[in-house]
């Protein structure tokens, strides 16, 4: 399968480098200094892509987004950030046909986590003693905060049926790949739940993952999708 990678940063090369082990063989790359405002998706420079991965930049997602539905080529979205641009994106993709698989974080264990964190909510909200808050730690070069990964725990555990405030905090300090914490506290306890990614690996490893999957598929979709979970 041939794949056309948006952003060659850190998670960029991470996944050309994973690329072979899932059956993909890269087509090529465009970052800020080859696509400006999506210039470089031209008709008939990337014939014979089968999907795309975009780890480049909320802005560059916004412009790159459009352009792959009129390649017909479907996109997994692994930049934060964009999200107020979500309505509009999801109707191009749909108007092209093309499927896409937008996450905040393409880890398996944080897909898993986001269950957990609904289930909680479901179990912990009719505690009115219980409050509840959200902390992520990233590292320094981290633009958006809170991350994308902490607002989607924050709205799971209000799917699950939490009705009170959620305090949420952000750390930016180091090289921290990635560290969630959902936390609810009582007067006399305190109930943590907590993920952290190791190193960047586990982001690209879902992305490839995810790309895998999306062809042949219509629509637009998220990570449970993807490992075939349904809400707990």
């Amino acid at each position: 399968m041939q794949l056309l990678l948006l952003g060659h940063g850190r998670m960029g090369q991470l996944v050309e480098g994973l690329a072979p082990q899932y059956g993909f063989e890269l087509a090529g790359w465009l970052d800020e200094t080859n696509n400006p405002q999506a210039s470089g998706l031209t008709a008939g420079r990337w014939t014979g892509v089968d999907v795309a991965i975009d780890f480049s930049t909320a802005d560059a997602v916004v412009a790159n987004l459009p352009a792959l539905a009129r390649l017909g080529i479907p996109a997994v979205i692994g930049t934060t950030g964009w999200q107020a641009h979500q309505a509009e994106l999801r109707r191009v993709a749909q108007e092209a046909g093309i499927g896409v698989v937008a996450a905040p974080n393409f880890s398996t264990g944080v897909v898993l986590f986001e269950a957990l964190a609904e289930y909680a909510g479901r179990l912990l909200g009719a505690q009115e003693e219980f409050g509840a808050w959200v902390h992520e730690l990233h590292h320094v070069k981290k633009v958006d905060a809170p991350s994308g990964t902490a607002l989607m725990l924050k709205a799971a555990v209000e799917r699950g049926g939490w009705a009170r405030p959620i305090d949420m905090s952000s750390t930016r300090a180091g090289y921290i790949p990635g560290t969630h914490t959902i936390g609810f506290d009582a007067p006399s306890e305190t109930l943590t739940l907590t993920h952290t990614a190791r190193d960047r690996a586990t982001f690209a490893r879902g992305a490839l993952h995810a790309a895998r999957w999306l062809p042949g598929r219509r629509g637009w979709f998220t990570m449970r999708d993807v490992l075939g979970l349904t809400a707990p």
